[in-house]
């Protein structure tokens, strides 16, 4: 069952989306090479704690930390520990917050110090798709649409979409109905309607598109081990329009100089 959102809701969703976008603002400001990734993990952990809210991933299905840090090759779902971030890395942080009951859900690929333009081209390839999907995900337009959009744009560049990993819905719940596939045909699907909020996250594979579990039962990688590009917004749909209700101007602000600005 789909659970649509009054403005309040959306509201409420929205604040919590805007404090995973300056959770990951924070980690931004320490991210560079020679940090570890449970580093980074604490100061995002703690900076939640700060602001009265409580970290969406740590115990969900008894995931162990705070945010996903995963690194080239792992597409998802890496769990911080003692490995250093390296010059020339690309880095994805995911990140989840609960807050006055509604769950915010938002992720960014860094680029640290010098990156080859290949990979550097996947990280911008994937942030367009992003927004390209979010383009499409309006009243009256189906599910189908944005997948349609993200796959037909990445693929164009030669990269390939994840297929078992999606967006999803959110709310009360850090994952809700309906799935949100990155690739699709037009005018395919669910209907959208006024008060969906979805999180869109396009997992794009330099290489093929499929995939592997490591041995921790949580980190997935890409199967030939080229580089995976992963960005997520949480949106709602209005009558008139959609909403972006996280941020990636608060990362994006950061003066950093380790940091390459996709």
């Amino acid at each position: 069952m789909i659970k649509y959102k009054s403005k309040e809701e959306i509201e409420l969703i929205k604040k919590s989306s805007l404090l995973v976008a300056k959770s990951l603002a924070e980690v931004a400001k320490i991210l560079r090479p020679g940090i570890s990734t449970l580093s980074i993990d604490k100061i995002a952990e703690e900076f939640i704690h700060d602001n009265d809210s409580k970290p969406a991933f740590k115990g969900y299905n008894g995931f162990p930390n705070t945010l996903c840090v995963s690194i080239n090759e792992q597409i998802v779902h890496g769990i911080p520990g003692g490995r250093m971030i390296k010059e020339g890395d690309i880095v994805s942080v995911d990140c989840g917050v609960i807050k006055n009951g509604y769950y915010g859900d938002s992720a960014y690929t860094f680029a640290i110090g010098e990156v080859k333009q290949e990979v550097l081209l996947l990280l911008r390839t994937t942030k367009t798709a992003l927004y390209k999907g979010i383009s499409n995900a309006v009243v009256g337009k189906r599910l189908g649409d944005i997948g349609f959009e993200i796959q037909s744009y990445v693929e164009s560049f030669g990269f390939s979409v994840v297929r078992e990993l999606v967006g999803h819905g959110i709310g009360t719940h850090l994952h809700e109905k309906p799935n949100v596939m990155n690739y699709g045909k037009k005018g395919s699907g669910l209907k959208l309607l006024e008060g969906l909020t979805i999180a869109i996250e396009p997992m794009i594979n330099m290489g093929k598109k499929e995939i592997f579990q490591e041995k921790d039962g949580w980190t997935i990688r890409t199967i030939d081990k080229l580089p995976s590009a992963h960005y997520e917004h949480t949106i709602a749909l209005g009558k008139d329009k959609t909403e972006i209700l996280s941020s990636f101007e608060y990362i994006e602000q950061v003066n950093n100089i380790n940091l390459t600005k996709i």
